[in-house]
């Protein structure tokens, strides 16, 4: 006697296969021909196997070709997708190399002096009605402090001359800063911007990544201001 399985559904049965396959440490890439292939498989084995007293229907074989649409569909929307992202990290990895030798401004709290001129940020949350930047040396003295007055909500470059609060110049090197900003009597969040120059742009899967000297590797998206 012919057992009966056309409630077999080879579709769920691919699918979970394939679940199984990709959660396993040996996961071997499926492409769209091979999920088809093992698909109608699936498909001629359980119509070759039917009851011939209570054969499989129409609605049926319908339906379970439908799945194959679906999950072939899937596959290849998923290798479209992949192409357009690739494509999209290789072009912001062209369109980031106009930034080699232009300045830029991070997240950090240094500023390097050399011969007289030092350049670094500040970002505001919201507008200040006083900025005041506080710049130390190695040891933690404050040496010198730079009033920027009123400021805008955003990024803003600032320059330091090198003098400290006494009224001589310092040293080549880098010092630690940071930024105080009061708006109506209350603190305002804000952040301290180091410089760097981008020196090289390195292609990766995340995107492209900037070489900025000193300052290391950073993603395009930790660039503040390009100056």
């Amino acid at each position: 006697m012919i057992s009966a399985i056309q409630d077999t559904n080879p579709a769920a049965a691919l699918i979970s296969s394939l679940n199984a396959n990709s959660n396993s440490a040996s996961n071997t890439k499926t492409t769209a021909a091979d999920t088809e292939d093992r698909f109608l498989k699936l498909l001629v084995t359980q119509m070759r196997n039917q009851d011939p007293l209570n054969p499989m229907d129409n609605a049926q074989v319908t339906s379970q070709l439908a799945q194959l649409s679906t999950v072939t569909g899937i596959d290849k929307l998923n290798a479209t997708l992949q192409a357009l992202s690739d494509s999209m990290s290789l072009g912001q990895s062209l369109s980031a190399t106009s930034m080699i030798g232009h300045g830029v401004l991070i997240s950090g709290s240094s500023i390097t002096l050399n011969d007289g001129k030092a350049i670094a940020g500040i970002e505001l949350t919201q507008p200040a009605d006083s900025v005041k930047v506080l710049i130390q040396d190695v040891a933690g003295n404050l040496i010198s402090t730079l009033q920027m007055g009123p400021q805008k909500a955003g990024v803003t470059a600032l320059a330091w001359d090198g003098q400290t609060d006494a009224g001589t110049p310092a040293v080549n090197g880098t010092y630690k800063f940071s930024v105080e900003a009061i708006l109506d009597g209350n603190k305002v969040d804000a952040n301290a911007l180091t410089f760097g120059m981008v020196n090289a742009v390195t292609p990766g899967v995340n995107g492209a990544t900037l070489d900025v000297g000193t300052a290391g590797s950073v993603a395009m998206s930790a660039v503040k201001q390009i100056i």
